[in-house]
């Protein structure tokens, strides 16, 4: 039986009787398996305390304790009674045999609530694994402790400490589904004892070998590309979210998702393992979902890490299409210009209509031919024309109306009236419109460039595509939902989909190299 399966079958014989909770006792065994602490945050009635009995159930037969925090609880209930025979001989220790100090494995409910003595002792316990009992340092054999509230730690209560050491924070919320809600209502109430078999079960010495092999699995390439891109969302976001993950809990992180390849017979990370970073990079109710959301969007974006750069690759197909077109195609219209005193002036030759009588019917024409400063187009500033001499037509007023049409006015045209006209520079050739004398030798090279980053493109594509097909059942997890790993299939359908059409693009180029 490989580990995988054999594991498969563990999380399904510590899950009987229990709805909606198929990502949450999995990954709960996961953090157990990997001697990581879990927090378990939802209301009160959710099956909290139970999700730790059966995570208990998974290994052979350990010391177990349980306690249900409030704010009178006091050291003695939590880490044992002082002996009244040490304090005879003059000795402060407590007698731990059965309580958190010797326990493999913990729960503790409504943490929060706790006094800070206890929560102090508790942090030394988890941070070093050992517990200062008197002048004795006793070793505790704590492999996992899960903790539970229907509330994160307040800030500013010297908690964070603590609460970072719960590298895995899941949400225990209610029944939802209404064939589940009615087969909870309708059954026997749940119980923690079960029945693990022993092909299954998780003895001392495997525990510690496995722990020794998870640090043998490497972190993929492709899980530190999501890595980073993870870490840059949350640092941009970092106003709105108030998200700080620290380097401790980047590196545990890390192992949590070593430990998910190890335990899917894989000696490098995936997609599937990275979904776990959901579950260990959020702080709050309110940021839960969208740390949620920036995981999920993380690797969908990243897809495969190829040999090459696609970044690379994209700019030099925007560089080659930048050149082509400005090689092949006029990038603005073109009009017609004449020099005048080295600056290049638009020709206008205009009929102008003018009233020549002293009735309306008396209509004249005259003809004008004057230049305008090519500068001018742009501007909405009225402004005067010139001749052919460059000398400024002061009896002109030109005013462009941001479209490319001018507004040109003669005062006291033939010394009696004035008259507007509406004139427009002529062009010579229209923007996109292809030139005439184009450099073949040129357009050549840059073709030769084209088929050569569309060889790279579909090399890309074949590896990816090769990939793809035997990554698809890697990607299964018995820590992660079918419907999660599709998040990581979309990302990788969507990478092939874009190498495709940077492929036709190429071949859009090709073709105007042709034309």
């Amino acid at each position: 039986m490989s580990l995988q399966t054999r594991i498969k079958k563990l999380i399904d014989q510590i899950s009987v009787g229990m709805h909606e909770r198929e990502e949450i006792i999995p990954v709960a065994l996961l953090g157990a398996l990997t001697g990581q602490n879990t927090f378990l945050y939802g209301p009160p009635g959710t099956a909290k305390s139970l999700i730790s009995r059966r995570i208990a159930k998974a290994f052979d037969n350990p010391p177990y304790f349980e306690y249900l925090m409030n704010r009178f609880s006091t050291p003695e209930e939590v880490f044992g009674p002082v002996s009244i025979k040490a304090l005879k001989e003059d000795q402060y220790t407590r007698k731990t045999e059965n309580y958190l100090p010797k326990a493999e494995f913990a729960f503790l409910d409504e943490i929060w609530k706790s006094s800070p003595a206890i929560l102090n002792s508790l942090l030394t316990l988890i941070n070093e694994g050992i517990y200062k009992n008197g002048q004795e340092l006793e070793k505790a054999p704590l492999k996992a402790l899960i903790a539970a509230s229907n509330e994160t730690p307040e800030e500013n209560q010297g908690l964070d400490a603590l609460y970072d050491r719960f590298i895995i924070r899941l949400m225990v919320g209610p029944i939802e589904i209404k064939e589940n809600f009615e087969s909870l209502i309708s059954s026997k109430p749940t119980h923690a004892e079960i029945k693990v078999t022993d092909e299954v079960v998780v003895k001392n010495n495997e525990w510690a070998s496995w722990l020794k092999k998870i640090d043998t699995v490497e972190l993929s390439q492709d899980t530190l590309t999501i890595i980073h891109l993870i870490r840059k969302e949350l640092s941009d976001q970092f106003v709105e979210l108030g998200v700080y993950v620290s380097d401790r809990r980047w590196q545990k992180a890390a192992q949590l998702l070593k430990a998910s390849a190890f335990f899917n017979n894989r000696k490098q990370t995936n997609h599937s393992d990275a979904l776990l970073l959901r579950y260990c990079l959020w702080t709050t109710e309110n940021n839960r979902e969208d740390v949620e959301s920036i995981v999920n969007s993380a690797i969908e974006e990243s897809g495969f890490s190829p040999e090459l750069s696609l970044a690379e690759l994209d700019r030099k197909k925007d560089a080659l299409d930048k050149e082509i077109t400005n090689e092949i195609f006029h990038e603005k219209d073109v009009y017609e210009t004449h020099d005048i005193n080295g600056k290049e002036h638009y020709q206008v030759k205009q009929v102008f209509s003018y009233r020549g009588g002293y009735y309306a019917s008396d209509t004249k024409t005259t003809t004008r031919t004057f230049y305008i400063p090519i500068n001018k187009m742009k501007s909405k500033d009225t402004f005067n024309p010139f001749d052919a001499n460059g000398n400024e037509l002061e009896t002109y007023t030109c005013t462009f109306d941001g479209q490319g049409s001018c507004e040109v006015k003669i005062t006291g045209l033939e010394g009696r009236y004035d008259s507007t006209a509406h004139v427009t520079p002529k062009i010579l050739y229209k923007k996109g419109q292809k030139k005439q004398n184009v450099n073949n030798r040129l357009i050549n090279a840059l073709k030769a460039e084209v088929n050569k980053l569309t060889q790279s493109l579909r090399t890309t594509l074949e590896l990816c595509e090769a990939k793809q097909a035997e990554y698809v059942s890697s990607l299964y997890s018995p820590f992660v939902s079918e419907q999660s790993c599709n998040i990581a299939l979309n990302g990788i359908n969507q990478q092939i989909s874009n190498l495709k059409l940077r492929i036709k693009d190429c071949d859009r180029l090709k073709g105007l190299c042709s034309a």
